[in-house]
């Protein structure tokens, strides 16, 4: 290129997506920066739990591994589940996933967000290549034939041939550059917190769809689970405003005492939920990864899995861009990404969106479709393997690292 630049890649936003795209690229010839608002980073005590967690795919534990995050996070915690069981509370559909069935020792693994995040700065500090600018707000971006800058607070100016908007689903960067976005926003809200029930959770990852929205009890210890109950706004509200015992009481009937009574909560928060996939997630100089590319229901937990598999899948094409000498920032280098991504994506949004209209409508045709469905399904060992690996992250078009393969041949 003909300017100097200070930069190859510039990652904005450091959270889960962002810094583990950082880590993807570190020990690479390619000069990085991570931009990051905060000054600190989350605290963590191993006598309580986060109240936000991810369900950590195998293809996204692969990705964990391979980049070398992966036993900073076990030594944290991270509980493994074996078992998915999710139940129709307008009828008698069930459908149960039992990871002996693949012949794998668990599903996936039930991760607090901040445990993630600590292993992956931990991990950052061993890259030569990586720095990280924080505490830093992106104030200012221009775009141009050759590079691009971001003004920073501070009035810091850095210049680089590619920048990557992971700053979240309200992304300014996506903003400022006016792609849009295709979506709506949903007519219920997450209600998230941790409990501990009279029985023990099994390792099962529990979900009953109510009309209301669907109920998750994730597991985190024996008896120690993750809540994500998705709700018309108005309950999710007045639950988080119920003191702790007329709470779990109320959680406990919703339930159906599945895992007894629910004997303590932690504190409880309340976020919005709504879906949507952006038209381009790419232009020149730019691409959109993880939530400022595309938001869903969290009732498949696949939210952050999609935004780890963007990333597996553009420092693939970052990596193979820089070992043919070609510039990372152009629009011919980028369009494999968002092919790639696009279509992979697309399958799993509409999957999910879908899901979450079957089981919120009150139809009874549809009632009897979906129960009828979830029990056929239970019976169709072949099929129900597919539909298992599939959210497991072990089908479709995986890129090196999902599969656990480094990025260099």
């Amino acid at each position: 290129m003909k300017n100097r630049i200070d930069y190859d890649v510039v990652i904005v936003g450091g959270g889960m997506v962002g810094a583990t795209l950082a880590c993807a690229l570190g020990d690479t010839p390619l000069r990085v920066a991570l931009v990051e608002a905060r000054s600190e980073l989350p605290s963590w005590s191993c006598s309580e739990y986060a109240l936000r967690v991810s369900a950590i795919t195998r293809a996204s534990q692969n990705i964990f591994e391979v980049l070398g995050i992966w036993p900073a996070i076990v030594k944290r915690r991270a509980y493994a589940f074996r078992d998915m069981h999710v139940w129709d509370a307008t009828g008698a559909g069930e459908i149960h996933f039992d990871s002996a069935d693949l012949g794998e020792a668990h599903l996936g693994h039930i991760i607090e967000n901040d445990v993630i995040v600590l292993a992956l700065y931990e991990r950052l500090k061993d890259f030569q290549n990586v720095d990280l600018l924080n505490p830093h707000q992106t104030e200012q971006v221009y775009f141009d034939a050759e590079n691009a800058s971001l003004r920073l607070s501070g009035d810091k100016i850095i210049k680089t041939a590619l920048i990557i908007a992971a700053d979240g689903s309200n992304s300014w960067l996506r903003q400022q550059s006016n792609i849009i976005v295709r979506g709506w926003d949903y007519d219920q809200s997450a209600l998230v917190t941790y409990v501990h029930t009279e029985k023990s959770n099994q390792a099962t990852a529990w979900q009953r769809f109510m009309q209301q929205g669907p109920l998750a009890f994730l597991p985190l210890a024996e008896n120690i689970s993750s809540i994500v109950w998705s709700t018309h706004p108005e309950q999710a509200a007045s639950l988080a405003g119920l003191d702790d015992n007329e709470f779990c009481a109320e959680l406990t009937a919703a339930f159906e005492s599945r895992l007894g009574n629910v004997l303590s909560t932690g504190p409880r928060a309340v976020y919005p939920l709504r879906f949507f996939d952006a038209e381009r997630y790419i232009q020149p100089r730019l691409a959109l990864i993880g939530d400022a590319a595309h938001t869903m229901h969290p009732l498949a937990g696949q939210g952050v899995n999609l935004g780890l598999a963007d990333v597996a899948s553009l420092a693939e094409v970052l990596v193979a861009a820089q070992q043919a000498g070609r510039d990372p920032g152009l629009e011919h280098t980028l369009r494999r990404y968002e092919r790639w991504r696009k279509s992979e994506n697309r399958l799993m949004l509409a999957s999910v969106d879908s899901f979450k209209r079957l089981y919120g409508s009150d139809l009874t045709a549809l009632r009897w479709l979906r129960n009828g469905g979830m029990g056929l399904l239970n019976q169709l060992g072949p099929v129900k393997q597919q539909v298992i690996r599939y959210a497991m992250g072990q089908a479709g078009d995986l890129p090196r690292l999902a599969r656990g393969e480094s990025l260099y041949r």
